[in-house]
């Protein structure tokens, strides 16, 4: 199953007999809460999903934005509607950082079934509402383990005999700036992917077999090369992730990315231009 679908799609899913759950995750880094974008109009029927309380843990030793407790993230699922063999589309306000960190977490802990709206609400081109839903409890009980996952030590380890990629923006990866995190620069031989080339223009993802050349570009081999993907909290690494499969490739995940890799004083960390 392809893991995006157009908004033609999802509207005509959305009618059929059996409409999927719609999860509205919408979120912006240091910008407003999304949860009043949320209730200015949403695709009709969708539920409200907060990233910051509900797709991640506490921040801390584990990064900005930790990977939630899989028990509380499912309870979170259930109340949305979720069910073992439900379908699951998930949406954000185009960026698709936040709907791709949904399907990570979804697709991780076992859920088989859920794709990110390409392009997001901005591609949606039917009616929106402003009445929240009340889904009946899913089912969905996580099963984590399904997608693979890197700790600190296991992102290191991929930079030295795999392809270490960094999705976030060249400036921070090189260390001429860093807004956020306590230090800039990168995981020594990581491999800068800037997210923002994942998509064209229009806020959708490249083609397949334009993300597969761009990924082969920056050392990708099918089946001889393990591929990592880390950003500044885990949060935009997951859309690459979501590229990563769209193209082909099967990459992991390292959820506390650099804000939990500079925050450890003993970790190396690299800077300037890509070794490529």
């Amino acid at each position: 199953m392809k893991p995006i679908i157009s908004a033609s799609e999802c509207m005509s899913e959305s009618a059929g007999p059996r409409p999927p759950v719609l999860l509205d995750v919408r979120w912006r880094l240091g910008g407003p809460h999304g949860r009043h974008d949320y209730g200015a109009g949403h695709i009709p029927g969708a539920v409200f999903v907060d990233l910051d309380a509900e797709l991640a843990g506490p921040a801390g030793s584990g990064g900005r934005h930790p990977l939630p407790d899989p028990a509380e993230f499912g309870a979170v699922m259930r109340r949305a509607g979720v069910g073992r063999d439900s379908s699951v589309i998930v949406y954000d306000g185009g960026q698709g950082w936040a709907a791709s960190r949904a399907w990570w977490l979804l697709r991780w802990t076992g859920h088989r079934d859920v794709r990110v709206l390409d392009g997001g609400l901005a591609a949606w081109a039917g009616e929106l509402s402003k009445e929240t839903p009340v889904p009946a409890e899913g089912d969905f009980v996580p099963e984590p383990g399904a997608l693979p996952l890197l700790d600190a030590d296991g992102a290191a380890a991929m930079a030295r005999s795999g392809l270490l990629l960094d999705a976030r923006a060249a400036e921070r990866y090189r260390g001429d700036v860093e807004p956020i995190d306590r230090v800039g620069g990168h995981i020594p031989g990581a491999v800068s992917a800037p997210t923002g080339e994942n998509v064209g223009p229009d806020g959708h993802f490249l083609a397949a077999d334009a993300l597969a050349a761009r990924f082969a570009g920056l050392g990708a081999e099918r089946d001889t090369v393990d591929v990592g993907v880390y950003c500044g909290s885990g949060v935009s690494g997951a859309h690459e992730v979501l590229a990563l499969e769209i193209a082909g490739y099967r990459a992991a995940l390292y959820a506390g990315s650099w804000s939990q890799w500079s925050g450890d004083e003993s970790r190396p960390v690299a800077t300037g231009p890509d070794p490529q």
